[in-house]
């Protein structure tokens, strides 16, 4: 049971990348996918969210209108279509699965990291000039 990430490199401010979080070992249909991002020095932060059917999603703040997540169970892939970058998206991005089997008791539930049970590796994204 694996998560693999991919995708980050570096890019210009106002430049485009997209992010990939590939699954392997289990089917991506029964799960939530959450988006996580540390910068350097800081402590891990979620980023984006998207339900089992890709119905629900949500964003942080910070990212809100310039990132799209977005998934395709039939390849077992979900996305995170990064725009507009800002030198302050540098970070290495994790992608988080948890099942919709579990059960959650508030509202804020996905932004905590400690509800995903599955992680993938992480992929650098720099944005500099």
């Amino acid at each position: 049971v694996q998560l693999q990430a991919s995708g980050g490199g570096l890019v210009q401010p106002g430049g485009s990348l997209r992010l990939s979080c590939a699954a392997s070992g289990f089917t991506l249909d029964y799960y939530a996918i959450g988006w996580f991002r540390r910068a350097p020095g800081r402590e891990r932060v979620w980023v984006s969210f998207i339900s089992s059917s890709g119905v629900g999603t949500r964003y942080a703040g910070s990212v809100k209108g310039r990132f799209t997540i977005s998934r395709d169970n039939a390849k077992n892939t979900v996305y995170l279509q990064m725009n507009s970058l800002k030198p302050e998206d540098t970070a290495v991005y994790y992608c988080a699965a948890v099942s919709i089997m579990a059960v959650k008791s508030y509202s804020t539930w996905y932004t905590n990291e400690n509800e995903y049970t599955n992680w993938g590796q992480g992929t650098l994204v720099t944005v500099s000039s």
